[in-house]
Formats: structure tokens, sequence, C-alpha cells
């Protein structure tokens, strides 16, 4: 595997929380375009990873870079900046703010008109605020709720929410899409839709980190696989590896299985 192919490389990361050991020594490497995939049972250390990669989390040890070059997690705004975005197990919109404006608010991160340009509404504000208008509309059409560009976030259904969350999330030109557990909640219809929204994403060049207990749908949507269980690495693989490996089977089903 190249230099060129390699989106995000982390090795060695370890939290501990007081006595806890989160997550020990956990290294992976996703390549451009791949979508990857993230299980374990629960308190396996997902949402950790995903956290620290993130910044919300500072790890006690590791390294990481993000299409080849050093990153360092740090504030959530910066991390959307060096072009990582993410969606949370818990749906986490502007309740009270229409979908579009929802998107929009993603959208300021690539901002170049500061506040005092907007405040004396300048003709480049204006221009700015017109293009994020406008590339929020499209990512609306692109995950399929355009027709709710003008309804509140709350009045959304469940699975238009997490929609949405996406499409708020791609607002900040990300490298890298990381989404935890975007299925929770969501029927068979609408795992189905979601499936095929996350490879038309994938399509746009956009890779895809992935937390999910849906275990099906990982295994028909994921390039490659990285167990987790008890803060370690416990398998790493295509889909079919990882199902048939046995400390996956026992970490899931227990020995006797």
């Amino acid at each position: 595997m190249t230099e060129a192919q390699i989106m995000l490389e982390i090795a060695g990361v370890s939290k501990r929380f007081g006595g806890l050991q989160a997550l020990s020594d956990v290294s992976i490497r996703i390549r451009r375009g791949q979508i990857y995939g993230l299980i374990g049972p629960n308190g396996a250390g997902k949402t950790t990873f995903f956290n620290v990669i993130t910044g919300l989390y500072q790890p006690d040890d590791g390294r990481f870079e993000l299409a080849g070059q050093p990153y360092s997690p740090s504030a959530p705004h910066k991390v959307a900046k060096a072009g990582i975005a993410r969606t949370f197990q818990n749906i986490r919109l502007f309740g009270e703010m229409t979908a579009l404006e929802n998107v929009m608010v993603g959208r300021h991160v690539r901002t170049h008109q500061g506040l005092l340009g907007a405040v004396l509404h300048h003709r480049a504000a204006r221009e700015e605020e017109a293009g994020i208008r406008k590339r929020a509309m499209e990512l609306l059409e692109f995950v399929g709720i355009a027709q709710f560009a003008e309804r509140t976030a709350r009045h959304l259904s469940y699975g238009d929410q997490r929609r949405l969350e996406i499409a708020r999330a791609l607002a900040t030109d990300p490298q890298l899409l990381a989404l935890d557990e975007p299925a929770a909640g969501m029927n068979a219809t609408e795992k189905l839709a979601l499936r095929d929204l996350l490879q038309r994403i994938r399509e746009t060049g956009v890779t895809i980190l992935l937390i999910e207990h849906d275990v099906k749908l990982m295994m028909g949507l994921c390039d490659r696989i990285t167990v987790l269980d008890y803060g370690r690495i416990i398998a790493e693989g295509t889909p079919a590896e990882v199902q048939n490996d046995p400390a996956v089977i026992e970490a899931y089903l227990g020995g006797a299985h």
C-alpha cells in the first residue's frame, strides 16, 4: 500500500479513564475510498476511538496521519477543517432550525468572510452566503430530503433526521466521514436506503469510517472491518475473514458457540 493510497493511519492509540483502559495499542490503516467498519460488543471502545480521532478525547499515546500528513486531533472545529467530519450515536441537530439552516451551519466551517463582513453585509459576504445556501440545497437533494428544506429539524422523521446529520457533515467537505451508528433506530427499508446513500458518498471520493451494531449491514457494505473487544483489536480483515474468525465469534457469542 503506497503512501498516496492511505487516507488515515493510526498507530498505537491508547486511552485510559482513571483505572479503566478504554483503548490499548489500537492501530488501523484506511485506504482512500474505502468504507471501513469498526465493530465489537457493547463497551468494546468503539465510540471512545471515534472521540479520540475527532478531538473530543485526547489520547494518552498514539501517532496519527491524515492523507499522508501528521495529524493531531484537537478542537472539533479544527478537526473539521483538517478534513474529518462525524455524526454521533445520539442525533445532535438544531431542532428549532430548518433542515436547510442545519446544513448551512455545517458549511460555515469553509467560509472566508469574517463576522465583520457578515454584519456589514458586504457584497463578498452576500455572495458567499448565497453559495452556502446553494451547496446546502444540493446536499439535501443528494441525501434525499430536499423537499423538507424549510421544515424544522425536530419535525422530520427519525430516518430523515439521520440523513440530515449526514448532509450537515458532508457540508464541511470532508476527506473522511466518520459515522457513529447511523442505522440505529432505522427500519429495514430505511437501512437499505442508508446503504445506498453511503455507497453513493463513497463514489464521490469520500472515505467512510463506520461504527454500526447491525453486523449484517456492515458485512454487506464494508471493504474491511476491525473488531474491538475490551479496547483491543481482536481481528481485522475483509468481512468474510472477520465473520469466520474464532476470536470474533467468541466475543459476540461466547466460547460455547
